[in-house]
């Protein structure tokens, strides 16, 4: 009896850890990603590691580690043009990413899972 019961649990195991080192549902396309940054600006006040105008990406990432709504909060922050604040205190309206095809969600939400991801 033994036997049967290690096997399952086994495998019960390992697809537990899978999916726990899995991450998010979809791995992002990081050079699609980095295209749509590129073609958006998004470069002239963020970078991935550095602080610039805006935060480091890996800043960003680390703020919503384990938030169930990041990806769409970040979405609706891309696409909404909701106020930015800069680091000398002013305000302006964030850029709002355009996409080709126009409206193209999927590719706004891989450039968000690649934020993400860092």
């Amino acid at each position: 009896m033994k036997a049967i019961f290690t096997i399952p649990l086994t495998a019960a195991a390992l697809v537990t850890g899978a999916l726990l080192a899995s991450g998010p549902a979809a791995a992002a396309d990081v050079d699609a990603a980095k295209a749509l940054a590129r073609q958006n600006n998004c470069f002239k006040c963020h970078a991935i590691e550095k602080e610039k105008d805006g935060p480091a990406w890996k800043k960003v990432a680390e703020k919503y580690k384990g938030k169930d709504d990041a990806q769409a909060r970040l979405v609706k922050h891309l696409t909404s043009g909701e106020k930015a604040k800069f680091p000398d205190g002013h305000e302006e309206d964030h850029k709002i990413i355009k996409t080709d095809p126009a409206n193209d969600e999927a590719q706004i939400k891989n450039l968000v899972d690649f934020i993400l991801s860092l």
